[in-house]
């Protein structure tokens, strides 16, 4: 199979991110994330929440043996760190724990995955209102660059952080965040958010590129959106890869999950031609609605009140 070669962009920390990774937030079958490294992929992203670290880890050393890939420098792995670790004494315990699930002697990247902390023995997704504490920006980043002094991270960042989270963390910070992972697509296209992480060399990974289609949660506001028919249409190429190259034209990292193998050759294929004028302006007059708002972490005796308060107004 033709290996395809995805175009990388150099971080704030020095190293090289590919310009499109493979999502593991629902455990993808090892033959699967074999296809996609035989594929081109070389920047997976998992997390401690998605159970998929271990896998992962297992698919990255199946790789090498099988001769897929040469070292293990050739791939970018990022994870993420729980809420329920999201405290200053708990951060480098549990990227250690991330690492030994991997198999792996460091991560590429390593995130805090939401600005939150929950109680240490708060249930994944189904915690209580009561298990939601107040959440130490300064205390939880100064951990974050320990893991990155001593090479368990290569780059660390962040994710789903609005302006006002980022500014408070950049204030305490001695090591900037290299990376940003938001919801972005066509349809939440992030243009106050983007414009800040540019202005402080903060990159752009963008999480339900495609709206999470015909998934549980999933919305099909970018999939079934008639803008984007009308472009994939014209142009011969699928509505995915539409959405995707309108990202990666942004200068956003798409982060993409697809198990069918048709789709995921389709996906890696948007870096050879582009959107011209017309058609970004198009895409630009799409209708914005942030589809994951999590309220779940909004509460009246929690330290986000509000949606507005969780995402810094931005809703």
């Amino acid at each position: 199979m033709e290996t395809k070669k995805v175009p990388e962009v150099v971080l704030n920390s020095g190293k090289k991110m590919p310009m499109i990774g493979f999502g593991t937030g629902t455990t993808p079958p090892q033959q699967i994330m074999l296809d996609a490294i035989d594929i081109g992929y070389r920047h997976f992203d998992t997390a401690a929440l998605y159970g998929t670290e271990e896998p992962l880890g297992q698919a990255v050393s199946k790789a090498l043996e099988l001769g897929l890939v040469k070292n293990r420098d050739e791939l970018f792995i990022t994870s993420k760190l729980w809420c329920t670790d999201a405290q200053h004494d708990l951060v480098l315990p549990a990227l250690k724990t991330t690492l030994k699930n991997l198999g792996l002697e460091y991560v590429d990247l390593y995130l805090i995955h939401w600005p939150v902390r929950l109680k240490q023995d708060a249930e994944s997704l189904k915690f209580k209102k009561e298990d939601m504490i107040p959440f130490d920006i300064k205390g939880t980043w100064e951990t974050m660059e320990e893991c990155y002094r001593l090479g368990l991270a290569k780059s660390i960042g962040v994710s789903n952080f609005g302006v006002k989270k980022l500014s408070i963390l950049l204030e305490n910070a001695e090591i900037a965040p290299a990376v940003n992972q938001v919801e972005m697509n066509p349809s939440w296209q992030q243009g106050k958010l983007r414009e800040f992480c540019k202005q402080k060399g903060i990159h752009v990974s963008a999480w339900s590129p495609l709206g999470g289609y015909k998934l549980s949660w999933g919305s099909p506001t970018v999939m079934e959106n008639p803008i984007l028919h009308e472009i994939a249409e014209a142009r011969k190429k699928s509505v995915a890869q539409i959405a995707l190259r309108w990202i990666y034209q942004q200068g956003a990292i798409p982060i993409v999950k697809s198990f069918n193998k048709e789709r995921m050759k389709q996906n890696i294929e948007i870096f050879d031609w582009e959107l011209n004028q017309e058609e970004l302006d198009k895409i630009s007059q799409i209708h914005q609605s942030r589809f994951q708002k999590a309220e779940i972490f909004v509460s009246d005796n929690g330290p986000y009140k509000t949606l507005e308060e969780l995402w810094d107004g931005d809703v």
